[in-house]
């Protein structure tokens, strides 16, 4: 990431992208960036954001979260977890986020409603669900999700799950990559007709720098942006 003026540029394109996108397709809804700042310094984050001007940030690991949490806690920031999170690490993170979009299975379910339970208070969930084959995309499978999300609103009340999140099949082929998120919406549609007791559907995080577009005309409520935003470390 080079300067101000590069950052603002690439908003910009982005923006106009996004909004190119939603009158193609009629889509009426508010598209959110979620900016990802894996591979960037906190120093580098502070200064990005008089020109972001936005207050959430994506990180996929944990120790890169607790580093710029405490770095940047002037700056009121909410973190937000989108990688894998190891059990072993929830103690340490739990008070530094605001929202995990990588919930996928139970054990990490009870391991964060119970250090919750602790510290009295509640944190926003989206469940990652898997639409690719490749071994290296975590997620529960689509078949599993309205059990899961019954045992997590019956046992773990302290998360509050508010939509889906998945990572696209990574490919050439815009018909798999479509199908990927076309499984995402449709999973939404069904879940919102069983009115599971805390648990809405409001949210698909989706879309990252080479596939947003396709993400948003999907159903997409919130695009994750990193290497596109920010350029190459």
């Amino acid at each position: 990431m080079n300067n101000d003026k590069f950052l603002q540029e690439r908003l910009e394109s982005i923006n106009e992208r996004i909004t190119k996108t939603c009158q193609r397709i009629g889509y009426g809804k508010q598209i959110s960036i979620l900016p990802v700042s894996k591979t960037f310094n906190s120093e580098v984050i502070a200064e990005t954001l008089k020109i972001l001007k936005m207050k959430r940030f994506g990180e996929n690991r944990a120790q890169e979260i607790k580093t710029k949490y405490y770095d940047l806690l002037e700056h009121n920031i909410e973190w937000v977890m989108i990688g894998n999170l190891q059990l072993n690490k929830v103690n340490s993170i739990i008070n530094c986020i605001g929202e995990i979009q990588s919930l996928d299975r139970l054990e990490l379910a009870k391991s964060i409603d119970h250090q919750l339970q602790k510290n009295n208070r509640t944190i926003k969930a989206l469940v990652q669900i898997k639409t690719s084959p490749e071994p290296s995309k975590h997620g529960i499978y689509p078949d599993d999700l309205l059990t899961f999300l019954q045992k997590v609103s019956d046992n773990f009340p302290r998360i509050k799950i508010s939509g889906l999140m998945t990572v696209a099949e990574l490919t050439e082929d815009k018909d798999k990559i479509r199908s990927c998120f076309r499984t995402i919406r449709k999973l939404r549609d069904k879940v919102s007709k069983h009115n599971i007791e805390s648990v809405n559907m409001d949210n698909l995080s989706m879309g990252m720098s080479k596939d947003f577009e396709i993400a948003i005309e999907e159903g997409s409520t919130e695009i994750r942006l990193g290497s596109i935003l920010f350029g190459h470390r």
